[in-house]
């Protein structure tokens, strides 16, 4: 079975550390820090959560591609852009979620790529509201006590 990133909304507390190390990641320069493919969000009736691209089975952002430039990495599961992409934008538009991004300051389509099988995001939660796992972990109850990750700060970043 393919390995997924599992989000649980009631973990979150919107901390914001998934979004750092995805730029950590995904910069070349560290003064500059790409685009996040994730986002931590407190909605209005207080829930916090992340949204990130769910690396759907039936992906509408691989069918509209008009030059087949998004394509399911055999190995890690995710969808991965590719060099034929020429930035038409279809798949923003086409991802009933909105998980898939156009990146103004160097004019790219961005998405999650799990970090090519190990993401930082889920590395760096506090909380385990992210979770690189096989299938969904069973929900613990609200008044249940949660395990915390490591903190952010003793974790290796991956070199580029």
């Amino acid at each position: 079975m393919t390995k997924r990133l599992i989000v649980t909304p009631y973990r979150c507390t919107d901390c914001k550390n998934c979004e750092v190390a995805c730029s950590f990641v995904h910069t070349s320069d560290p003064r500059k820090p790409s685009l996040t493919r994730i986002r931590a969000y407190t909605l209005k009736n207080a829930v916090k959560t992340v949204v990130t691209c769910l690396q759907c089975d039936e992906a509408a952002c691989v069918t509209v591609c008009p030059v087949e430039a998004l394509v399911r990495n055999p190995i890690t599961g995710a969808i991965e852009r590719n060099e034929r992409c020429i930035t038409c934008k279809m798949c923003t538009y086409a991802c009933p979620f909105g998980n898939i991004h156009f990146d103004n300051s160097n004019s790219e389509i961005v998405k999650c790529d799990v970090c090519e099988g190990d993401p930082a995001c889920a590395k760096v939660c506090p909380t385990r509201a992210l979770v690189w796992a096989d299938k969904p972990q069973p929900d613990l109850a609200p008044d249940e006590e949660i395990d915390i990750a490591p903190m952010p700060w003793a974790m290796k970043m991956p070199s580029r």
